[in-house]
């Protein structure tokens, strides 16, 4: 009733608000195949760039950084949304052409003489495995290559190469690309705008023409390095014709990186017709990797929960039934003489609603953790309906970030109507709610300055502007502090829950015990931590590694999986402690569960250590503690709200089950 309660009836409409707005702002949700981009013949389409990337370093680098050729225009950045901004990424124009169903190959520039710096700096990115990463049409360059015999799928291409037991490094500056089409034939639809941004667009035509076209459903690249003549390439002009080349095999004739080399760029254009349809043209990049275990993880966690759930059931109806159903058909001379008698949980009936210790951070980590989890679930649900495409890069974070602002009414009630209860009163609650606004952002804010001025030291894309800092506190200041000040003002207006006992005006003395309570507290972690740790492995996998996570059916199971285990591992260590006697349960029930934060900073430690042993450089190492950092704070607020909100619904149901004169 009360995890009911704590949760404000305009949450829903401030929800709905929400879907609206984001729905205005996107222009309708992006689902893989809505936007068709439909070209004629010949139509010019021009690739762009995104930010250079290496999974040895995670510091994101501009393009043009590197010498490269430039477009004929100058460098123009795309426009990007609040996601592409904080995970780094700057996309820009690119003088790579393609004119649909036309295969060609041409040159596009020779660089000036390199310099000392430009050297330096290009070994420096190959070394570091920097990859470029090209998009056509929205899709990301897939490449394709051997290791150990297998076939991998990767995403972009390497700088450049270092032959093994070589000090030499090699430019690759000869890429060869093959763009899968697939031909549109459709009544009633008329082309218009061709080029990047033309689609495909339903007419209501009385005369029905029929219209044709091509859509590009896929887009790979092979890259070689090939050493040109530069007085033979001095002569050509941008977008020439040039002999279509093989990728050589000898060192002897692919491009040294060394001072006053002039390093001359072509490219070359295969178009193949696919039966690849535009909907399905994602699948190459989704494609499900390790279903079994994604199934292993889910068997294994409903292993977890019907163990507790045996526990939980032998405590409330053989025990807890049973002495309650013992205990009212005594007497009350019985009762009285039983009171006498009494062991275990009922010993502490006049302590157990006792205000806890620092009520009113818990009532702030509470209401943060109602807000998270909120924001954790609802983009979850939508992600796993399909509403977070790929294809929208930055469309994920962007959400999550909008859907924290609007949940601080959920927020605001929550630690208040907690407040209430705990305290009787709603004085103060202005302050607890400003402390609300405050407590998580804050956290997040502190580690994102640390990280940012690093990242701003290495002059990578991935630092945050300072424009948009003052964008997000924009956002905070305007939305979610006075929405959380709104959700806090309900809590005051809303009836709390009256406790079901007395509190004892001096506090009884806790039994000491052989073992510290913390230790029990530390271990229930490990259970929420099983039930979630082989998933974590593949999104740390799709953050730190470069790959595409879209399996969230899964992730929305193991997070719902998760919630059960998190309830259930509180009410069990609330009971073990109350059984000993021990009334000081409202932290030790939000650690319980709250817990395995700890297990999933360790965890990240470890796959930092044994994952990503090719991490270099202590900047590398802490950005990314850093981010784990903010992400365990995170789940111990949601985890920990969970396992409070349960146990207090099952103190409050067991003791006012009992009758006390």
């Amino acid at each position: 009733m009360m995890a009911l309660s704590l949760i404000s009836r305009g949450t829903y409409w401030l929800l709905f608000t929400y879907v609206i707005f984001v729905s205005h702002i996107c222009n309708g949700f992006y689902l893989p195949g809505s936007y068709m981009h439909t070209y004629s013949t010949r139509d010019e389409i021009y690739a762009k760039v995104n930010s250079l990337t290496s999974i040895e370093t995670e510091l994101p680098f501009s393009y043009y950084s590197l010498p490269y050729c430039t477009p004929p225009g100058g460098i123009k950045k795309s426009a990007e949304n609040l996601g592409e901004l904080l995970m780094g990424d700057q996309i820009d124009n690119s003088p790579y052409r393609f004119r649909m169903n036309v295969n060609e190959t041409a040159f596009l520039c020779t660089t000036h003489p390199l310099s000392e710096h430009e050297v330096k700096l290009l070994k420096q990115r190959t070394r570091d495995l920097y990859q470029v990463n090209m998009i056509l049409d929205n899709l990301p360059a897939m490449r394709f290559a051997n290791q150990n015999g297998l076939k991998v799928q990767w995403t972009g291409f390497p700088v450049g190469y270092t032959p093994p037991n070589s000090d030499d490094d090699y430019i690759i500056n000869h890429l060869k690309f093959k763009v899968l089409v697939h031909e549109y034939e459709g009544t009633g639809v008329q082309i218009f705008g061709t080029g990047e941004e033309g689609m495909g667009v339903i007419s209501a035509a009385e005369d029905e023409k029929k219209a044709s076209g091509y859509e590009i459903v896929g887009f790979e690249v092979f890259p070689c390095s090939v050493k040109y003549e530069p007085e033979k390439m001095a002569k050509l002009h941008r977008y020439d014709e040039v002999p279509s080349v093989n990728c050589p095999l000898d060192l002897d004739k692919s491009q040294i990186i060394r001072e006053q080399e002039r390093i001359s760029f072509t490219y070359e254009v295969e178009f193949v017709k696919s039966d690849i349809k535009w909907p399905s043209r994602w699948d190459a990049y989704l494609k499900m990797e390790g279903a079994r275990v994604h199934w292993f993880s889910i068997l294994n966690s409903l292993m977890v929960i019907f163990f507790l759930a045996g526990i939980v059931f032998v405590i409330f109806l053989r025990t807890v039934r049973r002495d309650l159903t013992r205990y009212e058909e005594l007497d009350k001379e019985s009762q009285a003489q039983m009171n006498e008698e009494l062991s275990g949980w009922k010993l502490v009936v006049g302590d157990v609603f006792r205000e806890p210790t620092h009520s009113k951070l818990l009532c702030v980590m509470i209401g943060d953790g109602v807000q998270i989890t909120g924001m954790a679930v609802v983009t979850i649900v939508f992600a796993a309906l399909g509403f977070m495409s790929p294809a929208s890069r930055g469309m994920l974070l962007t959400g999550m970030i909008i859907l924290y602002l609007f949940l601080g009414t959920g927020a605001g009630y929550a630690g208040v109507y907690l407040w209430r209860i705990i305290k009787g009163t709603s004085e103060g609650w202005r302050s607890l709610s400003w402390s609300i606004a405050c407590f998580f952002p804050g956290v997040v804010f502190i580690i994102l300055t640390v990280l940012n001025f690093i990242l701003w030291g290495s002059k990578s894309t991935g630092a945050i502007p300072i424009s948009l800092y003052f964008i997000i506190l924009s956002l905070w200041f305007c939305i979610s502090v006075p929405l959380t000040l709104l959700g806090g003002y309900l809590g005051t207006r809303s009836e709390p829950w009256q406790y079901p006992v007395r509190t004892n005006q001096i506090a009884r003395e806790i039994p000491a015990r052989k073992y510290p309570s913390w230790l029990l507290v530390l271990g229930a972690g490990t259970l929420p931590f099983g039930t979630l740790f082989i998933e974590l492995f593949f999104i740390l996998s799709s953050i730190w590694l470069g790959r595409f996570y879209y399996v969230f059916g899964f992730l929305l199971v193991v997070l719902l999986l998760l919630v059960v285990v998190c309830a259930e591992v509180s009410v069990v260590l609330t009971y073990m402690h109350l059984c000993v006697e021990d009334w000081q349960w409202w932290w030790k029930a939000f650690y319980a569960s709250g817990s395995v934060s700890l297990y999933v900073f360790l965890y990240s430690i470890n796959y930092l250590v044994f994952e990503l042993q090719s991490l270099s450089g202590p900047v590398s190492a802490i950005l990314y503690l850093g981010y784990s950092l903010i992400i365990a704070v995170a789940i111990m607020l949601a985890t920990g709200t969970i396992g409070l909100i349960t146990s207090f619904c099952f103190v409050h149901y067991l003791f006012s089950s009992v009758k006390i004169d």
